[in-house]
């Protein structure tokens, strides 16, 4: 089996070509990016690639864009270019090739309906410019049988943004700053790959163009700060702030999202928050 990441400089593409390393079934994994890459691709120029390099590809997945909210707001016209018409030019060159490919969206598809559960039935309606981006790759592709789409809530490791923020305060010593309210069904960087390693092993057997890829809890950063505190024995001080209207424009401050087949399928262990960010935090702590 041959496999290929985009956006393969990425934090969970490093994941994940670490994971596939150690699998006997995959003979080669084709790293393309802008950088660390085997072969370059700029989105914004997509036509450039040499798509014969996927001529024996099984799989792609497909990781990379500009996921920054307030960017895809404030630089639209750019990061449609990149998120969306590079995007569908390459997939597309991707499927005349009879590769699979496995596309990152977001749950900024879904809208902001207070205390609305969204599932893979759920209308896409997109508030914000990054959601509308995913929504437009979902919809040119939903039924083409080489395309699938995994929704990702907060993905949480111990290199993420604000865990990276959080342990870093701690070694300074600093009081962090943390945004209030601000919540997710977050899933583990582990999680992320346990679903990449399943499609791959089973994408027949999976019927759906999309999948949510979300944790059973509705998860606040004040949580994921208590967590650590859990983890390192209270030593992240922190002060609880609420970011004022602005920072919400660009990012729901709950978007609640739930699978319908991520148990049914028995994809990835129905575990807590607390073991799924233990687990994290442990890999980091003993090195790994």
């Amino acid at each position: 089996m041959n496999i290929a990441i985009t956006g393969s400089s990425g934090y969970i593409a490093g994941f994940l070509v670490d994971s596939f390393k150690n699998k006997p079934e995959i003979n080669r994994i084709l790293k393309i990016g802008r950088t660390k890459s085997d072969i370059m691709l700029d989105l914004s120029e997509p036509a450039r690639f040499d798509y014969s390099s996927l001529d024996n590809i099984d799989y792609i997945i497909f990781t990379a864009a500009i996921s920054g909210p307030d960017q895809c707001a404030e630089e639209f016209d750019l990061c449609w270019q990149v998120n969306v018409d590079g995007t569908l030019f390459f997939i597309t060159e991707a499927i005349k090739r009879k590769c699979k490919v496995l596309f990152f969206s977001s749950d900024a598809v879904f809208g902001n309906v207070p205390g609305k559960i969204y599932t893979e039935k759920s209308e896409t309606v997109p508030l914000t410019s990054y959601g509308r981006m995913k929504q437009a790759v979902e919809d040119k592709f939903n039924t083409n049988k080489y395309f699938k789409a995994i929704r990702l809530s907060y993905v949480v490791s111990a290199e993420d943004r604000f865990i990276s923020y959080c342990l870093s305060c701690i070694k300074s010593g600093k009081t962090a700053e943390i945004y209030h309210p601000f919540y997710r069904n977050c899933i583990s960087v582990h999680d992320v790959v346990n679903v990449v390693t399943w499609f791959i092993q089973n994408w027949d057997n999976y019927k759906f163009p999309v999948i949510n890829v979300a944790g059973k809890e509705l998860v606040s950063r004040v949580r994921i700060a208590d967590e650590i505190n859990r983890f390192y024995n209270g030593k992240l001080k922190y002060n609880i702030l609420y970011p004022g209207k602005k920072f919400y424009v660009n990012r729901p401050e709950i978007t609640q999202m739930k699978s319908l087949y991520m148990q049914k399928y028995q994809i990835i262990e129905d575990n807590t928050f607390t073991e799924k960010i233990k687990k994290e935090l442990e890999d980091i702590k003993n090195g790994n």
